[in-house]
């Protein structure tokens, strides 16, 4: 069996953050069956530009491989019904929305634990289901701004800068996926579920570490760097070849005993030297980094790294996405992965970096919206024909509405 073939996972998700989440817990053998509100089309990111057609996009064949799709709308009394019997089958029900939706819409344990008491609930919010952001609407881009992200990146003299993806998002659905795993584990264990309440906004504070350790016990205050370096270990940043950019770094002594005889100057690692230890290094870093990037800039990438890979110096061309695709050890470590699709053909995309056990997952296309209908309506949650019928009729998988009725009703779910 793969990990986690016996985990049945009910995902009320959309967008980016919750789908990257549950994409690894798919590829691990988690069955994961999304339900897609039909008032909005579905999840959203099928709409993603620029590579869309109708309701199929590469933007949600990026994160809903392996998954299953069926169309419910949960604001009426049938498609609830149909929610509540998926629910005493699942392990797991678990949503990205509004911190104030969960509660609304009736998602959390005490309004499931009469179905199924073994039932977790993780609800990835933007700033979680307490506090006074709850009820806001958390996107990456502004969480990056208020965790203090931005304000860390870039150069000295420019203005603050988001990172190049979105890592709040994908970091929160990280910690999704970590807390469902060990609520999972509790439950099993104990019989007994729970809620997990989880939040961009917590991750992206998390994430600050060391250096709100050094603020708050030190009176540190973090300061962007000039090329990347990193605040206290010197060198260890960017550097300018001639034809190139790539880093180096010296994050042990030993680094730096190899770094300066091959860079002309082996004194400089001589205890006597200004520059003969890291707090030396770091005290005189003005002087040392000119230096260093002046000797840099003499010679090209690989030029460099034909002397400093053998020296096990840490280091490394700064790519772009195709170089990094491209890179030989992406190919070795399995990392690009083909799924057939209708509409697209062969998609590639990159594979989860999740590994659990030798097996190679195995990957399917992400599916189309309520692909899976007949499998979960009558399969999962044992409704025959007639049963389906009237739930159709009672409005239970909906019709889609016009765009601005979408985005209108999208806004008042908290979507």
């Amino acid at each position: 069996m793969k990990p986690l073939e016996d985990v049945r996972i009910i995902a009320v998700e959309q967008y980016g953050a919750g789908p990257f989440g549950s994409v690894h817990l798919a590829d691990l053998g988690a069955e994961v069956i999304k339900i897609e509100d039909p008032r909005f089309g579905g999840d959203v990111g099928r709409y993603v530009p620029p590579y869309f057609e109708e309701e199929d996009s590469l933007f949600f064949e990026t994160f809903n491989r392996n998954k299953k799709s069926v169309s419910l709308d949960l604001s009426t009394d049938a498609g609830r019904q149909v929610f509540e019997e998926l629910v005493k089958t699942a392990d797991v029900v678990y949503s990205n929305l509004r911190g104030d939706v969960p509660a609304k819409i009736k998602i959390r344990y005490d309004d499931l634990k009469h179905l199924n008491p073994a039932i977790v609930c993780v609800s990835l919010t933007g700033f979680g289901m307490t506090g006074p952001r709850q009820n806001e609407p958390g996107y990456d881009y502004v969480l990056q701004g208020l965790a203090g992200w931005m304000e860390l990146t870039g150069e000295p003299d420019g203005p603050p800068t988001k990172s190049g993806l979105s890592m709040v998002d994908y970091s929160g659905g990280l910690v999704a996926a970590i807390s469902l795993l060990g609520g999972l584990h509790a439950a099993r264990r104990d019989g007994v579920g729970m809620d997990c309440d989880v939040s961009l906004y917590d991750t992206a504070i998390g994430m600050l570490t060391y250096p709100a350790t050094w603020h708050m016990n030190a009176g540190f205050s973090p300061v962007r760097t000039h090329h990347s370096a990193h605040p206290s270990l010197v060198p260890f940043q960017a550097f300018e070849a001639s034809d190139g950019w790539m880093v180096v770094g010296c994050a042990k002594e030993k680094f730096w005993q190899r770094l300066a005889p091959l860079v002309g100057h082996p004194e400089w690692a001589e205890a006597e030297s200004p520059f003969g230890s890291f707090s030396g290094r770091q005290q005189n870093s003005v002087e040392l980094l000119a230096q260093l990037e002046a000797i840099f800039r003499t010679k090209t990438v690989d030029e460099w790294l034909s002397v400093l890979y053998p020296a096990s110096i840490p280091c490394g061309p700064i790519n772009d996405v195709e170089a990094a695709l491209k890179d030989e050890h992406t190919i070795a470590r399995n990392l690009i992965v083909e799924t057939e699709h209708p509409r697209f053909g062969t998609v590639k995309q990159v594979a989860s970096p999740v590994r659990v056990g030798n097996e190679t997952p195995e990957y399917r296309r992400a599916p189309q919206r309520n692909e899976d209908f007949d499998y979960v309506l009558r399969e999962l949650a044992g409704f025959d024909d007639d049963a389906v019928e009237k739930l159709s009729a009672d409005g239970a998988f909906g019709k889609r509405a016009d765009p601005v009725e979408v985005e209108t009703a999208a806004e008042a779910a908290g979507r």
